[in-house]
C-alpha cells in the first residue's frame, strides 16, 4: 500500500512539473523580478508574459528552437528551450538604453517586432516612467522626446505632433478610444484623466492611424496601456503591491498612490489609487518679464477687487486636486481564454483657466473669474480574448465599453453679477472585434470591426451671485448623438527575409444628428443631420538588406469626420470673435508619406530619421462667417465677428524626426531626438498663414548612468523660438501669453532647461528617487501656451514595494 501511494504521489509530482516550467526572470543589475517580459516563440507567433514575480509558464515552448525574450529597456536575449534548462530556467536581463527592436501593440492591436512595421513607433517604457518622475499623464507623453505639448492651465497638457493636435490625433486606453464627439479644435485637457501610474506601457504612433483606429487617427495614435492583474503560476497566491509619495517644490504638490495585485492560477485582482494636490505653480526667474503675474482678481464684499501679487513669480490661480481610481478583475480559464474587466474613475477639482485671466479689457480684467468646473472620466472595460487554431483566426479580442465624460466651463466678466456655467456630458459605448489569423509562413492577417455611439447633453446655467437666482441660460452644444460603424483588413507579407509588405483597408461610416436651441440665438435652422463614409488605407514596404540596415516607406491615408464640437458649438475663440454653428461639413482627409532609415553599429549605436509630409484636403478650419446676413453680433456684452468651422481650406505640413543612442559602457550612455516640422494652412483669399499647430523644433538629449541600484539621468530640453512673422494670425491676437521683441510684437522665444533625475534602490523594497529640474530657473513659456512651465523645481519620492 505504501508502495502504491509512493508511486501516486511520484506520478502527480511528475504530471505537475511537466505541465508547468516556471521561468524567472530578473533585472542583472537590481536583481528585481521584471513584469510583462515578453517570451516570444518565434515559429509560432505565441507568446507569454512574466508576472509580478517576474514568473512565466513556458512548459508549451519545450520543443522550441528559437525563443526571443524582450523587454523594453533591457537587452532582447535568443535562447532555445534547453539553453534555458542548463541555467535551472532563470535569467537575467541587462539593462540598456539601445532600443534596436522592441515589442509593440499599437499597430496592428497585436503584438509585432518594430523591425516589422512600416510606421514610425516611440515607446515610454516603465524603467523610464518610474526614473523620470513626470507629474501628469500630459507630461509622461514628452519623456520620448518626440511630443510638443502645449498648456493653458496647470491642470492640462496638449500634445502637439508632426504639426497636428486636439482632435487631429488619437487616444486610446486598452485598444479603445478616449476621443469622443466634443473632442474640440482648440486645446483640449483630457489626457490629464489618465493616471501615470497606473499606465505600463505607452506607444506613440507617428502619422496617420485611421485604417486601424478610424476617425481622428491624423498626426498620431498615442495608445495607454494600463496595469493589467498578474495570475500566479503555482498553488501559491500571488502579492504584489506598491505605495508611492512625492513632493514637487514648484506647486508644492503632494502625491500618494497605492497599488495592489492578488493573483491567483485562474483569477487576479489590481487595485491603484492616486491622489495629487497641486498648488500654485512657481516660474521661473530668468526670463521675459511679459510673464510675471504682477496682478489678480479677489472677490471681496461683493465687489471684484485687483490684488497686486506680492510675489510676481507665483501664477495665481494655477493649483487644483486629482482623484484617480482604477479596479480589474482577470479569469483565465485556460490556456485558451482570457476575460478582463476594468473600471477607471478620474476626478479633478475646478481649475482656472490660467490664460483668461491675463485677458484685460478697458484696462481691467476681463473675467472675475473663469474656471474649467471638475473635469471627471469614467470607463467600463469588458474583454475577451481567445487564441483558436481555426479557419477563421488565430486570435480574436471582444472589447465592450462604456465611458462617461463630464466637463464644464465657468466664467464672469470683471465686477459683472452675472455668472455662466455650461455643462457638457458625453455618454460613449463602443464595441470592437478584432482577429488576427496565420495565413502561411511569410504572411499574417488582420481585420476586424468597430461601432462607436456618443450621445452629448449641453446645458447652460446663468447665476446671478448677488441674489443667488438661477435660470437656465444658452448651452455650448446642442443635444445630439455621434455614431461611427467600420470595417478593416490589413496583411503583412514577408516576401523574404529582407523585405516585406504592409497593406490596409477600412472603409467606415458616421452620423451626426443634432437639435438646435433658438431660445437664445436665432439660427436660421433647428436640425443638422450628416451621413456619410470614409474610405482610407495604407501601403508601406520595409527593406533589411542586412541585419544593422532597415530602410523603411509607408503611405497611408486618415480621415477625421465632422463631430458636435466641429458642427454645433457657440463659443469666443479670442477677443473679439464668435465662433457659430455650420451643419454643412464632410470629413477632411490627410494623405501622408513617411521614409525612415535606421542604421544599428553592434550593440552599441543606434542612428535613425524619419521625413515626413502631410497635406490635409477639406480641412475644417475656422473662417468669417456669417448669421442670418449678419458678420458681427453681440456676444457676452462684446460685439464680435462671426466665423464657424468650415471645409475650407488645405494645409500642408513636412519635416524630420532623428535620434540616436550610444551605449558608452560602464553603465553611460547617451541618446537624443530632434524634431523639426513647418506647416502652413490656406487663408480664403489663397495666402498661406503657419499652421497653428506646427510646433518650432524642439528635442531632448540625455547623459545616462546605470550601475548596480543607481540610476541618474542629466538631459537638456529645448524648443526653438517662433517669430512674430511665423506666428499664425489667430496666435498673434494672443499677445498677452507672448514675450514682446524689439518692435512691440509678440513673439515665442526659445528656451533650454537643464535637469537631473536620479533614483537609488536602498532595499529590494525600497526606492527613493530624487529630481532637480530647470536647474538654471529659467522662466519660460512653450509655443502657444498660456501657463508659463516650472522655476527650479526640486523632486523627491519614495517607492516601497511588496
Amino acid at each position: 500500500m505504501a508502495k502504491k501511494i509512493t508511486f501516486i504521489l511520484f506520478f502527480t509530482l511528475l504530471k505537475f512539473t511537466a505541465s508547468a516550467q516556471i521561468l524567472t526572470i530578473t533585472n542583472k543589475e537590481t536583481k528585481e523580478p521584471l513584469d510583462q517580459v515578453t517570451v516570444f516563440n518565434k515559429k509560432t507567433n505565441n507568446y507569454v508574459t512574466t508576472n509580478g514575480k517576474g514568473q512565466a509558464d513556458i512548459s508549451h515552448f519545450k520543443n522550441a528552437e528559437i525563443l526571443e525574450i524582450r523587454f523594453f529597456g533591457f537587452k532582447t536575449q535568443t535562447k532555445n528551450y534547453l539553453d534555458l534548462k542548463k541555467i535551472n530556467f532563470t535569467l537575467q536581463l541587462i539593462p540598456t538604453i539601445l532600443n534596436i527592436d522592441e515589442i509593440v501593440i499599437s499597430a496592428s492591436k497585436w503584438k509585432q517586432k518594430t523591425s516589422d512595421l512600416a510606421a514610425k513607433i516611440s515607446t515610454i517604457s516603465p524603467k523610464e516612467i518610474e526614473l523620470m518622475n513626470t507629474q501628469t499623464a500630459a507630461d509622461l507623453l514628452t519623456v520620448s522626446g518626440k511630443v510638443f505639448v502645449q498648456k493653458s492651465q496647470q491642470g492640462g497638457g496638449s500634445p502637439m505632433i508632426r504639426g497636428f493636435a486636439t482632435n487631429r490625433l488619437l487616444y486610446t486606453i486598452d485598444g479603445v478610444r478616449m476621443n469622443n464627439a466634443i473632442f474640440r479644435a482648440g486645446n483640449i485637457q483630457n489626457v490629464i484623466s489618465l493616471d501615470p501610474f497606473a499606465i505600463a506601457e505607452t506607444e506613440i504612433i507617428f502619422g496617420p492611424g485611421s485604417v486601424i483606429y478610424g476617425s481622428d487617427a491624423v498626426g498620431a495614435v498615442m495608445s495607454f496601456k494600463t496595469l493589467s492583474p498578474s495570475l500566479s503560476i503555482d498553488e501559491k497566491a500571488l502579492i504584489t503591491g506598491n505605495a508611492f509619495t512625492r513632493f514637487s517644490s514648484a506647486n508644492q504638490e503632494k502625491t500618494y498612490h497605492a497599488d495592489f495585485n492578488l493573483g491567483y492560477k485562474k483569477w487576479a485582482f489590481v487595485t491603484s489609487l492616486s491622489h495629487n494636490d497641486y498648488g500654485d505653480l512657481r516660474m521661473g526667474s530668468n526670463g521675459p518679464e511679459e510673464y510675471l503675474r504682477n496682478f489678480y482678481v479677489e472677490r471681496q464684499n461683493n465687489e471684484d477687487v485687483v490684488i497686486i501679487n506680492p510675489n510676481p513669480k507665483i501664477q495665481t490661480p494655477t493649483g487644483y486636486t486629482q482623484t484617480n481610481l482604477m479596479q480589474k478583475v482577470r479569469f483565465k480559464p485556460n490556456k485558451n481564454w482570457n476575460f478582463e474587466y476594468g473600471f477607471h474613475l478620474s476626478e479633478t477639482s475646478s481649475y482656472s483657466r490660467y490664460d483668461r485671466h491675463l485677458r484685460t479689457k478697458d484696462e481691467n480684467p476681463r473675467y472675475g473669474e473663469w474656471s474649467y468646473g471638475p473635469q471627471k472620466w469614467m470607463m467600463n472595460n469588458f474583454e475577451l480574448n481567445n487564441s483558436s487554431n481555426n479557419s477563421f483566426y488565430d486570435n480574436v479580442t471582444l472589447r465592450l465599453t462604456h465611458q462617461k465624460f463630464e466637463e464644464s466651463r465657468i466664467s464672469r466678466d470683471f465686477n459683472d453679477n452675472l455668472r455662466e456655467t455650461r455643462i457638457e456630458k458625453v455618454a460613449a459605448y463602443s464595441t470592437n472585434l478584432d482577429f488576427s489569423k496565420k495565413l502561411s509562413k511569410k504572411s499574417n492577417l488582420f481585420y476586424g470591426t468597430e461601432y462607436v455611439f456618443n450621445d452629448v447633453n449641453s446645458t447652460g446655467i446663468n447665476t446671478d451671485i448677488d441674489t443667488n437666482i438661477s435660470e437656465k441660460g444658452p448651452s455650448r452644444y446642442p443635444d445630439s448623438n455621434w455614431s461611427s460603424l467600420g470595417f478593416y483588413v490589413s496583411n503583412q507579407h514577408d516576401f523574404s527575409k529582407k523585405w516585406v509588405l504592409q497593406s490596409g483597408l477600412r472603409y467606415n461610416f458616421y452620423s451626426l444628428n443634432a437639435t438646435f436651441d433658438t431660445t437664445f440665438y436665432p439660427f436660421p435652422f433647428t436640425k443638422a443631420d450628416i451621413n456619410d463614409s470614409a474610405l482610407t488605407g495604407s501601403l508601406g514596404l520595409i527593406f533589411r538588406p542586412k541585419k544593422s540596415w532597415l530602410f523603411s516607406t509607408n503611405f497611408s491615408t486618415a480621415f477625421r469626420s465632422p463631430n458636435v464640437d466641429d458642427v454645433g458649438k457657440i463659443f469666443d475663440s479670442e477677443p473679439g470673435f464668435v465662433v457659430v454653428p455650420n451643419p454643412n461639413l464632410k470629413a477632411e482627409y490627410a494623405y501622408n508619406t513617411d521614409v525612415s532609415v535606421a542604421k544599428t553599429f553592434g550593440d552599441y549605436l543606434k542612428i535613425e530619421i524619419t521625413g515626413f509630409y502631410t497635406s490635409l484636403k477639406d480641412a475644417m478650419v475656422r473662417r468669417d462667417f456669417t448669421l442670418n446676413g449678419k458678420s458681427e453680433i453681440l456676444y457676452d456684452g462684446e460685439l464680435s465677428k462671426v466665423q464657424a468651422i468650415q471645409n475650407a481650406a488645405v494645409a500642408n505640413v513636412y519635416g524630420f524626426q532623428t535620434s540616436f543612442e550610444a551605449e558608452l559602457g560602464y553603465g553611460i550612455g547617451i541618446s537624443s531626438s530632434f524634431n523639426y516640422q513647418k506647416g502652413e494652412e490656406e487663408l480664403d483669399n489663397g495666402d498661406k498663414d503657419p499652421s497653428r499647430h506646427a510646433a518650432p523644433y524642439f528635442g531632448t538629449t540625455r547623459l545616462t548612468y546605470n550601475a548596480n541600484k543607481l540610476k541618474a539621468q542629466l538631459y537638456a530640453d529645448y524648443s526653438g523660438s517662433v517669430s512674430f512673422e511665423d506666428l499664425p494670425d489667430s496666435e498673434k491676437e494672443k499677445d498677452y501669453i507672448y514675450a514682446i521683441d524689439e518692435n512691440g510684437n509678440p513673439y515665442s522665444p526659445s528656451y533650454v532647461t537643464l535637469n537631473l533625475k536620479t533614483s537609488y534602490r536602498f532595499t529590494d523594497n525600497l526606492l527613493i528617487s530624487t529630481g532637480l529640474e530647470n536647474i538654471t530657473d529659467k522662466r519660460y513659456r512653450p509655443y502657444s501656451s498660456g501657463i508659463v512651465s516650472a522655476g527650479r523645481n526640486f523632486v523627491v519620492s519614495l517607492k516601497a514595494n511588496i
